[in-house]
């Protein structure tokens, strides 16, 4: 399985400049965990509500408080791939890339959803059906009278 079969697009982003408690305002208003920070078509961090401290109140901007260095993988990568990043680095999310442009986000609630699903359950083989019939013998056994 690949990751652009279970990454979440489109991906919500929000530029560097913007005030943390708008940001955190975002996030719970839409439910999610990440956003992608973009300054133009550049991608420049990574927003976790992890990221965002419990007041929210200080005037700080996300790109204050955001991860810069952005994990990324590749659409076409497998999911097992991404988990194994994903756990290797124990980080929560990955951003995907289609040719080098933003085009989705995978999570960790993915992967769980995925798991949810059965997804990672490998098909069993058909076994070819035996027709080999062994013929029936009565069992002769002594008769005790």
């Amino acid at each position: 399985m690949r990751v652009r079969e279970i990454m979440t697009e489109p991906v919500e982003t929000v530029p560097a400049t913007m005030r943390i408690d708008q940001a955190a305002a975002e996030m719970r208003g839409r439910r999610i965990h990440h956003l992608v920070v973009k300054e133009g078509a550049k991608l420049v961090g990574l927003l976790s509500a992890r990221d965002v401290p419990r007041t929210g109140r200080d005037g700080r901007t996300v790109g204050e408080v955001m991860t810069p260095n952005v994990a990324t993988i590749e659409e076409n990568e497998t999911v097992r791939r991404a988990a194994n990043v994903m756990r290797g680095r124990s980080i929560g999310s990955l951003v995907v890339l289609r040719a080098g442009r933003l085009a989705g986000i995978v999570t960790v609630s993915d992967l769980l959803d995925l798991l949810g699903k059965g997804g990672d359950r490998r098909v069993k083989p058909v076994r070819a059906s035996l027709h080999y019939r062994v013929p029936h013998r009565k069992q002769h056994r002594g008769r005790s009278w």
